[in-house]
């Protein structure tokens, strides 16, 4: 995939993992987190 798909990937887990967190869904932000920082690692190539 192109590498913008996967900037966009990391920006949207991250604005709904904060979302998620102060909506009081703590153990979902962090999957969320976890999801974005997966997408975040095929930023480098």
């Amino acid at each position: 995939m192109p590498r913008w798909v996967y900037l966009i990937i990391t920006v949207g887990c991250i604005i709904t993992a904060v979302s998620l967190y102060f909506s009081g869904y703590h153990g979902y932000s962090g999957l969320v987190v976890a999801i974005g920082l997966a997408a975040a690692i095929n930023l480098k190539n």
